[in-house]
């Protein structure tokens, strides 16, 4: 008989975190977080300073067999005019009974706090793993990526949930550069505006200047990323706090006015999911040389963030820092980049038609009527 428990006990917690370790042991795709990011995200994350959020597990007896969190964004409901909670860190076995009492039970606190629809799987705000996977199952995802298995999504539509909005991620050849005429057009839109590219090395050096590009950031995405929620100064705070030790130049650009302004930036990651995947969880003993290797290893990136600010949008800066970036990436031996999740309906993922690219993975946010 199935039960369910609401986590609140530190126990509690390290099971909710370890179960899917547990569920995905014998799948080659899995990526695992680790143990003590999941719980600052889950106790920590300056977005619980808005948000509310209760998580709670389905055990078959004294075993864990599923797992959700539910969340509701003031903030979110407030910018678009809902009352949306959002579901997210749903994970459990192939059975609809077991998925239905997940979803019900958040349900049911939703609405309790006068909620009248849910979606997800989604994160506190834009910055989290969000989207269901339902195409690209045989491919590993980036780190800042949710798997899972595709019975998933029948269990979604088996309980009533229609398809919100999905995201596309590609694959890309990083080593062949950027056509000439592309080449032409960055030259001429950078004498054009007097721009200059910046050293991201010092950039994040500068405490300052760090928080002033992290706002830069979510600005220039305000206006254009689907169910985009701009930060708070404390969210800021902490996504800079734990971004920087992996920006540099090596693959990634920062782009200045002639007043030192930022104008647009391109930021990269090598690949750390096959680190992550032989840590398990833990940086400790090993985990930590795992990450610290793939840090040296360009032959994959991910591409994280990407974009101009306001004002400079639809100028044509974008030519100007993708041809940095990929000059970089044949530099550093770059052979694939693995571009971020963008909303199908943004025009901005017709940029990877200029490069040899291939789908990659494809996610769905599921939405419903709470009680239906």
């Amino acid at each position: 008989m199935f039960t369910v428990k609401e986590v609140k006990t530190r126990s509690e917690l390290m099971d909710f975190i370890k179960f899917p370790d547990k569920l995905y042991k014998d799948c080659a795709q899995y990526v695992p977080a680790l143990h003590f990011d999941q719980v600052h995200s889950l106790t920590k994350s300056a977005s619980l300073e808005y948000c509310k959020r209760k998580m709670w597990l389905v055990k078959d007896g004294s075993k864990t067999v599923g797992r959700i969190c539910g969340i509701i964004n003031p903030r979110y409901n407030e910018r678009y005019g809902t009352k949306r909670a959002r579901f997210g860190w749903f994970d459990c076995i192939n059975d609809l009974e077991v998925a239905r009492l997940l979803i019900s039970t958040a349900e049911k606190w939703a609405a309790g706090e006068g909620m009248d629809e849910i979606h997800g799987p989604l994160y506190y705000n834009t910055l989290g793993k969000q989207g269901m996977l339902v195409e690209g199952y045989e491919n590993i995802p980036p780190f800042n990526c949710i798997y899972n298995f595709p019975y998933y999504n029948d269990l979604m539509t088996g309980l009533g949930f229609v398809k919100e909005c999905d995201w596309l991620q590609y694959k890309m050849v990083a080593n062949h550069g950027v056509p000439d005429k592309a080449r032409r057009v960055a030259k001429l839109v950078e004498e054009r505006y007097n721009l200059h590219f910046g050293s991201l090395d010092e950039l994040r050096k500068d405490r300052k200047m760090i928080h002033k590009f992290f706002r830069v950031y979510s600005d220039s995405f305000s206006q254009t990323v689907y169910n985009f929620i701009p930060f708070t100064d404390a969210e800021i705070e902490e996504e800079a706090r734990m971004s920087r030790r992996f920006i540099s130049d090596k693959v990634s650009c920062v782009l200045f006015d002639e007043h030192d302004e930022i104008v647009a930036f391109g930021i990269s990651f090598p690949s750390i999911s096959k680190a992550l995947q032989k840590a398990r969880g833990h940086l400790f003993p090993f985990g930590w040389y795992h990450l610290m290797k793939a840090m040296k290893d360009y032959e994959t990136t991910d591409l994280m963030i990407n974009g101009a600010v306001p004002e400079w949008q639809n100028k044509g800066v974008s030519a100007v820092y993708y041809k940095e970036m990929a000059d970089k990436a044949a530099k550093m031996g770059n052979r694939w980049a693995i571009s971020n999740p963008q909303v199908e309906s943004n025009s901005a993922v017709n940029i990877w038609n200029s490069y040899e690219h291939e789908p990659f993975m494809r996610r769905r946010c599921y939405i419903k009527k709470i009680g239906e």
